[in-house]
């Protein structure tokens, strides 16, 4: 049996089901620490092996280093960031403004995943009924880098409080190429032991128990062992 074709053992196992449960969506606790180069190739080349809809690969991955480019996406956020708080009123309002939701200049280096829209070609296999497989398989990348960052001791911010427009501009983006996650990266002081928006309040992770529905919405389970183990085992 060839290694592609042989069962994870337990330590591989327990190792995956570590960076997905551990995994955290970082803003305040990053390091200045550079991120070795050959760490950064390993995270994107994680990237790159996601799956995507008729192979077609339509990610790519513009590495950010420049200070000034990153002040610019800054004030494009923090511009983004007083029409959102907007949507809040009272105590809400007040939550809203004291959580830090950027890391732009604190990590060392940020990231921006693309997405062409074009690549494949007109017609590409799988993409016929639902032309937004292209963006479904680059979140796909997104998820396999911020897994695989985790491995590495590396968090991952996604920002996504930015006007997607201007930052296509700032970036210097071809018309059919559309920024799909600005991320922020770098060795960080600590993982949170739960995600950071749940330790502040603001969100709780929803009970997997009522998000399992059985042979159709709102329908119960029929399959009692599946039904009474994931009463029993639920992840925080």
């Amino acid at each position: 049996m060839t290694d592609h074709n042989r069962p994870f053992n337990e330590d591989e196992r327990k190792g995956l089901y570590r960076a997905i449960y551990e995994r955290r969506d970082v803003r305040s606790q990053f390091l200045p620490d550079p991120i070795p180069a050959d760490v950064l190739v390993r995270l994107l080349n994680a990237a790159h092996h996601a799956p995507s809809v008729g192979f077609m690969q339509p990610w790519d991955f513009i590495v950010i280093d420049s200070t000034e480019v990153r002040r610019s996406v800054l004030d494009i956020f923090e511009e983004e960031n007083r029409k959102a708080a907007d949507n809040y009123t009272g105590e809400r309002n007040t939550r809203y403004r004291n959580l830090k939701l950027q890391g732009i200049l604190d990590s060392p280096i940020n990231l921006c995943i693309t997405c062409d829209r074009s690549r494949g070609g007109t017609h590409v296999l799988g993409r016929n009924s639902i032309v937004e497989t292209d963006l479904f398989s680059t979140c796909l990348a997104v998820q396999n880098l911020w897994l695989a960052a985790r491995a590495e001791g590396i968090g991952v911010g996604w920002v996504s409080i930015l006007d997607q427009h201007k930052l296509a501009g700032t970036l210097q983006l071809p018309e059919q190429v559309y920024p799909l996650a600005y991320l922020c990266l770098g060795y960080v002081s600590e993982f949170l032991d739960q995600p950071e928006l749940q330790a502040k309040g603001w969100r709780s992770r929803l009970p997997l128990e009522e998000l399992v529905h059985g042979n159709g919405w709102g329908q119960p389970i029929d399959n009692a062992p599946l039904s009474a183990v994931i009463k029993t085992r639920q992840q925080d």
